[in-house]
């Protein structure tokens, strides 16, 4: 599908889809705890609907209240049952990280892939520990990808020094140390994403966190849970960057999560001079949440790299296109993890930028741009990758002319309806 955007300010409140990387632990998190629980304004995206198929083929049975609103009968994680079928993560990686922890606790026989994307993103990272932890771990290259077969059970507990920060690996050891016998410690070199360590204390696990390292008893019963999901952060970026860029443009996303291991984008907003307005709200589950809302601002260029990448690396392609609008240089590095997302995001990044007239450059771990610069409509692709589409969609708001953006669709990936959102707020 293609997409044209022409140049617009915004104007108006946006309600963005829940947090995808909490919709995906709730629906896990509900299959391992025994009884019923309830999450509202799940992500209906195609990442966390795989995530729903694969907690059904284990046993978990997960009924449409209304929309975003599910129940989820859980088993426990004793007593998840064998699939009978290859598990398909399509498009997610972290339903493959996290899932591959859970099946590594129990004593059956599974396989899980993906699509051709998925099929050719690193799975040695998750193959090492949970091999460590007593897992038979079979796969393409060497079990360096997809697709994987697990035989697990009768694991053991293990005291693991990430090589990289990464919330993914990080979450699939803590996930098969509920299974193991232990008690399973992750160290990481800088603070990653949360989510999982929060959802497992606030369902009643003994996790206990600590500078630099978070561990779990193994054994534990998780109870069922009632959750409001809050907004996603990394979809409220894009609409946040649009209300920066776009003159005479204001832009108001409510109830979204500002977990801070996830807020690195607004930190580095408000270093580049952005005006953001940021009123905390009373959070009713682990989460913390917030109104956030931005205006049109003059921006000024910046360095992000080291710790703080861990905590925006989903966001590095929106504020490349930020960064050419800001005055002076922005530079990006210790991000080489980029290149092993959805899409080798630095190279994709840049190609498209360039295409809008950016001044950008390609470093091995990251780019620099130089601000500001006029942008012009072009024709662009999405290269498959949700984020580069949205990217590009914002980018077309302040490019003279048409931006056409070739293989939209994508968006569907982490934000079905994001165009509907985008056409509500543009301001005529």
């Amino acid at each position: 599908m293609d997409k044209t955007i022409r140049p617009a300010a915004v104007r108006g409140t946006v309600h963005v889809p829940g947090d995808k990387s909490i919709s995906h632990r709730a629906l896990m998190c509900g299959a391992l705890a025994e009884g019923t629980s309830h999450a509202r304004n799940v992500a209906d995206s195609a990442d966390c609907r795989a995530t729903r198929r694969i907690v059904e083929a284990l046993g978990a049975r997960v009924v449409d209240v209304a929309p975003g609103e599910v129940c989820v009968e859980g088993p426990g994680l004793a007593g998840l049952t064998e699939p009978t079928d290859v598990l398909d993560a399509a498009n997610s990686g972290t339903t493959t990280r996290l899932v591959a922890g859970i099946l590594a606790t129990r004593p059956f026989y599974s396989v899980i892939t993906g699509d051709a994307s998925l099929r050719g993103r690193p799975m040695r990272r998750i193959v090492e520990p949970l091999s460590a932890m007593g897992a038979t771990i079979l796969g393409r290259h060497g079990a360096s990808l997809l697709p994987l077969s697990i035989q697990g059970g009768h694991l053991h507990a293990i005291d693991y020094t990430l090589p990289v920060a990464s919330a993914q690996v990080k979450s699939a050891v803590l996930l098969a140390g509920l299974g193991a016998e232990g008690t399973t410690r992750v160290r990481e070199p800088a603070p990653s994403r949360d989510h999982t360590e929060r959802m497992l204390a606030y369902l009643g696990a003994p996790v206990r966190c600590t500078e630099g390292m978070v561990q779990v008893e193994g054994g534990a019963m998780l109870r069922p849970f009632d959750l409001d999901v809050p907004g996603d952060i990394s979809s409220a970026a894009f609409f946040l960057a649009a209300g920066l860029l776009a003159p005479e443009s204001a832009v108001t996303v409510s109830r979204v999560g500002v977990n801070d291991t996830r807020t690195g984008v607004l930190d580095v907003l408000r270093a580049m001079d952005a005006t953001l307005t940021i009123a905390h709200e009373e959070a009713d589950g682990p989460e913390p949440v917030a109104t956030v809302a931005s205006s049109t601002s003059r921006l000024r260029g910046t360095e992000i790299g080291r710790a703080l990448i861990p905590r925006l690396l989903d966001e590095l392609p929106l504020l490349a296109l930020v960064a050419t609008q800001a005055h002076g240089r922005t530079v990006v590095r210790d991000a080489a993890e980029l290149r092993v997302k959805e899409s080798d995001r630095i190279a994709t990044t840049v190609g498209e930028l360039r295409r809008l007239g950016a001044a950008v450059t390609e470093a091995a771990d990251g780019f620099v741009v130089e601000g500001p610069t006029r942008l012009h409509g072009a024709r662009c692709q999405s290269h498959g990758d949700h984020r580069i589409a949205m990217m590009l969609a914002i980018a077309g708001l302040i490019a003279e002319g048409e931006t056409v953006i070739e293989g939209a669709e994508c968006i569907d990936v982490s934000f079905p309806g994001f165009f509907d959102a985008f056409a509500s707020v543009i301001s005529d």
